[in-house]
């Protein structure tokens, strides 16, 4: 929002109070100033001539010698170049002396022997912007209306003697994106009052014969139309285009002006149509139908869908409520019917509307955040009133309403206790009771209690914390001593969860993986593709509005975002790829929500390609299902979990039959782990690409405490290696816990290191060779107890799964 510094003093006494001052305090109570800017860019010394003689120069085809008269007594010879000075106008003059922006500095010279006392100015010399004039004024010199005054001072007359403070105002403070928002912020600061704008309207001509009608009543609330005749459209006097430039609005006519003026004045956008236009005076607020089409004042032909709110009358649309009018209606300079639209939207409809069509106007961005619905009237009262003025218009006699709904004040009680407590302060009700009459905020006190009635134009106090906060924003930040907490405290530190997705996070990226962060909304098709770690029947969870269909459901697996982030770094060239995420699942079972669904965190990883950069001592190794197996064995080993099982698998959705396993402990689930399945490589156009998938609130039931270390052994450990002979479907992870449950707690570790199926071993059978490694924590153990420990296991394992010695 920018605020001129001379219209804001219009509506507050800000005398003593200069434009810096003024940001200084906006910004100590809360309404941030980004910048102060002067809109004099350097001019001094330029005035308002009158050019009463034009002749060609009597060398020079292309330069005039013109004779000005710039109200100094006597009339000035000046040389000027441009195509469209002539006789009779009203233009910007440099006189002898004059300073121009970027150091220019006007002094008597002669040119083509013609001596020149001056310099007749474009818009662009004075440094204005160009984008904000109209197109007569953006090329040669600047011509002024006839009413311009001879000899006054050009920074006068254009507005450059004043400031522009530029407010970064947070969503919560829609009520300052207008000038009477930013006066009322101001003049409760300062301690002054508001002098309201003063609307002298007079009813002078028949009936209003507008018909006004809201079917759209979910979408707008108020509907106001005035009706004006004999409307003569010009260009606006000057004060109003310097107001609207300030604001960085390019002036256009006396009426659209106008609507534009208001808009800033009051916050309320409005809209002028042109009568003739309206089909039997009658206006219907309106859904557009789906594929209904409208061309706008951009020139731009819009399709509509049914949930666009339109205005309309009985035959065609006339604009797009609350983003912009249609051409069809437009003010054009044969105008002199004009219907004065002042309204209110729901602001959800403008913001879906807008960000559908991709369009951002002014009125949207103050739709979007709020307008007061309880000053539409006023505003458009006021708007009508100056249009009178500006256009002398014939004002019909009454407005022609529909209102479904009026705003109520909200009404919000605070104590003086809960604010001294929220505020670390020893404030009185004699400190209290000020602030709310500064802020004009209505309020009945009883003991230290306040019940304020909260004006319809801040609607961002609705709770005793709002008003907290206006009490701590007006007693002056400064002023709140500091102070320390009291009561009990308790010492701040990690969850379980919170220790054990950093630990988790850690530990993978320190196995080379690199963490994604990926879209937790998927295409329907990839939530079947892919299992999650949920063994029962889920429903994926519908968007009801989705931007897109790739991104219109909750994910149920982390998987396809992963597979999808791979296929989108292997199409760029790069092969080698180990992520991971930590992230969280939606699950429910429910067709149509009842309840909000569960949400659940996982941790995936995907590889393929290399996991290690061939070198030239060895050649390529291809990532496969044991080196993503080590990475989560390595991960369980940091999170202190012991005994994991691995379960061959066949029926997980996406997975290869014959590579995927399943990860348990006990008879917790932990997820799974293998290769994605071919058909869903080939979807994908992946290589061969190895997953794993984890319920990280099932590693938490498990996990050790995060953080906890053993004691380094003071015993040595004894070594034995086991040879043993089994049928081929016998898997490493039965005979690994036949070894462990026998062994007991002298069993440190066992590992499988050679698998052997070949030559002097039938061809139904295999040898798996374990190291079984024990350790006593006190003393060191004797042979006796380690044969007899062997024998134990040798016999467990012969007994459970016909495992022989091998010779």
């Amino acid at each position: 929002m920018k605020v001129s510094y001379q219209w804001l003093s219009e509506y507050v006494d800000l005398s003593g109070t200069t434009p810096q001052e003024l940001a200084e305090k906006l910004t100590r109570s809360g309404i941030e100033v980004d910048a102060v800017e002067s809109r004099n860019a350097g001019v001094s010394g330029v005035v308002i001539g009158y050019v009463k003689e034009r002749s060609k120069h009597p060398d020079a085809d292309r330069l005039n010698v013109c004779v000005v008269d710039a109200g100094k007594g006597e009339d000035l010879q000046i040389v000027c170049g441009a195509a469209n000075v002539d006789k009779g106008q009203k233009v910007l003059v440099a006189l002898i002396g004059a300073k121009l922006p970027d150091g220019l500095n006007i002094k008597r010279s002669k040119l083509r022997g013609v001596e020149s006392q001056g310099m007749i100015c474009s818009a662009k010399e004075l440094g204005l912007n160009e984008k904000l004039l109209a197109k007569d004024q953006q090329e040669g010199i600047m011509v002024l209306p006839a009413d311009a005054e001879i000899g006054m001072d050009a920074v006068s007359y254009l507005g450059l003697d004043d400031y522009v403070l530029e407010l970064g105002l947070t969503p919560n403070r829609s009520d300052c994106l207008s000038m009477l928002g930013v006066a009322y912020e101001v003049a409760a600061i300062l301690g002054k009052e508001v002098v309201f704008p003063q609307t002298e309207l007079t009813e002078n001509g028949g009936a209003n014969p507008i018909q006004v009608k809201i079917e759209a009543t979910n979408e707008s609330y108020q509907y106001h139309g005035r009706h004006f005749t004999n409307a003569k459209i010009a260009t606006s006097p000057q004060w109003m285009k310097n107001r609207l430039m300030a604001a960085g609005i390019r002036p256009i006519n006396n009426v659209v002006d106008v609507t534009n003026y208001v808009l800033l004045e009051y916050g309320q956008p409005l809209h002028a149509f042109d009568a003739t236009q309206v089909a039997d005076r009658s206006i219907v607020v309106r859904l557009a139908n789906e594929g209904e089409k409208l061309v706008t004042l951009d020139d731009q032909e819009r399709t509509l869908d049914e949930q666009t709110l339109l205005i309309a009358d009985q035959t065609k649309g006339l604009a797009i409520a609350g983003v912009m009018g249609g051409a069809n209606s437009e003010i054009t300079g044969e105008t002199s019917e004009i219907i004065l639209e002042a309204a209110w939207f729901t602001p959800k409809t403008v913001r879906r509307t807008a960000r559908m069509l991709g369009m951002r106007t002014e009125g949207c961005v103050r739709w979007e955040k709020g307008v007061d619905q309880a000053r539409v009237q006023e505003a458009g009262e006021r708007a009508a009133a100056l249009i009178q003025q500006l256009s002398g218009a014939t004002v019909s006699k009454g407005i022609s309403s529909a209102v479904v709904s009026e705003a109520t004040p909200a009404v919000v009680s605070v104590t003086l206790t809960k604010i001294n407590q929220h505020l670390g302060t020893d404030m009185s009700a004699s400190d209290v009771s000020p602030i709310f009459e500064r802020l004009q905020f209505p309020f009945e006190v009883a003991g230290d209690k306040w019940t304020v009635t909260v004006p319809t134009r801040r609607g961002d106090i609705t709770l005793p914390e709002d008003l907290v906060e206006e009490v701590a924003r007006l007693y002056g930040y400064d002023n709140i001593p500091t102070s320390l907490p009291s009561g009990s405290s308790t010492q701040g530190q990690l969850t379980k969860e919170q220790q054990l997705r950093r630990t988790i996070r850690h530990h993978l990226i320190g196995t080379g993986m690199n963490e994604a962060i990926s879209y937790a909304l998927v295409h329907p098709d990839r939530v079947e593709a892919v299992a999650g770690l949920h063994q029962e029947k889920v429903n994926p969870v519908a968007l009801m509005m989705p931007m897109s269909e790739d991104h219109s459901v909750l994910r149920t697996s982390l998987i396809p975002s992963l597979l999808e982030t791979v296929a989108y770094n292997k199409n760029r060239q790069n092969h080698d790829i180990a992520i991971f995420e930590l992230g969280r699942v939606f699950l429910t079972k429910e067709e149509t929500l009842t309840q909000l669904p569960e949400e659940r965190l996982y941790v995936a990883g995907a590889l393929t390609g290399q996991l290690l950069t061939q070198n030239w001592m060895g050649a390529k190794q291809p990532v496969d299902f044991f080196q993503t197996k080590g990475i989560v064995e390595s991960l369980f080993a940091r999170l202190g979990i012991q005994a994991a099982q691995y379960k061959a698998v066949q029926d997980i959705a996406g997975m290869h039959p014959g590579r995927t396993a399943e990860v348990w402990v006990g008879e917790k689930r932990l997820g799974y782990l293998g290769q994605v399945h071919p058909g869903t490589e080939k979807a994908y156009d992946l290589s061969e690409t190895y997953v794993f998938q984890l319920d990280v609130t099932a590693l938490i039931d498990v996990a050790a405490e995060v953080g906890h270390y053993n004691q380094l052994p003071k015993s040595p450990a004894v070594t034995r290696d086991l040879a043993l002979v089994v049928d081929r479907s016998v898997a490493a992870g039965a005979l690994e816990a036949t070894i462990r449950e026998v062994a007991g707690e002298l069993l440190e570790s066992v590992t499988l290191f050679d698998v052997y199926m070949g030559e002097r071993i039938a061809q139904d059978k295999k040898s798996m060779a374990f190291a079984l490694v024990f350790r006593h924590a006190e003393r060191t153990l004797q042979d006796e107890e380690i044969q007899q420990v062997t024998t134990a296991v040798i016999e467990a394992l012969k007994n459970n799964t016909s495992a022989e010695l091998r010779m």
